[in-house]
């Protein structure tokens, strides 16, 4: 038995709110909020990189050059597309085109995994060179006595938005699979939607994360 009421316009909606519009308002003030948090996060991340790299310079410039840019391209253009399929999804819930906004999100899911395995291939060289952060690095430093420095800001904020890719995979499997229940429709879908400016958001710092570590 439902406990939410129900706009004859807009659907039903949770009885604390005053009807189906407020209650959608509301849901996306609390993810953008939500989302303004993690970019505070990855902002701190990227203030530090900004200092330290002007402290160091040539840390910084020999770091970067164990990176390879056509992997970070790849990776680039892999979520660009998982951006794409991903509006997709939400366009065709909106529609109530179920079977198009199942396919849609799924291929934004594949997505996401290709990008993880180009990382766990990156991750894999380097380290088998020794190209780790801090204390862990055992690698050459190739007279460079601050290496360790790039790669404890590489692997801290690849791994945090490896992370993030991780999480949103879940999530948008998860409003893949309400999707095919047949949840959404042109008067619901406030979750899809949510979870999509979620994956936008991973998507946009990802091609801040690509010119500073594979390009600059």
């Amino acid at each position: 038995m439902s406990t939410g009421k129900l706009d004859k316009k807009n659907g039903e909606f949770a009885h604390h709110f005053n009807d189906a519009e407020h209650e959608y308002v509301s849901s996306k003030e609390g993810v953008w909020i939500f989302l303004t948090s993690e970019i505070l996060m990855f902002g701190a991340l990227f203030v530090g990189y900004f200092i330290y790299s002007n402290l160091y310079p040539e840390v910084f410039e020999v770091g970067s050059q164990s990176t390879d840019w056509r992997l970070g391209f790849t990776n680039t253009i892999v979520l660009l597309a998982s951006s794409l399929t991903m509006a997709l999804g939400i366009y065709y819930c909106q529609k109530n085109d179920k079977k198009k906004a199942v396919m849609n999100l799924a291929a934004t899911v594949v997505c996401g995994a290709i990008f993880m395995i180009v990382k766990y291939f990156e991750y894999s060289h380097k380290i088998h060179e020794g190209w780790l952060p801090g204390q862990w690095f055992h690698g050459d430093t190739q007279g460079i006595e601050n290496l360790p420095l790039y790669f404890s800001f590489y692997f801290m904020m690849t791994g945090l938005h490896g992370i993030h890719v991780l999480a949103g995979m879940g999530l948008v499997t998860w409003v893949a699979i309400r999707a095919n229940r047949g949840e959404f429709g042109p008067h619901y879908y406030t979750p899809v939607e949510g979870v999509g400016l979620f994956w936008h958001l991973i998507d946009l710092i990802w091609i801040f994360l690509f010119p500073l570590l594979y390009l600059v």
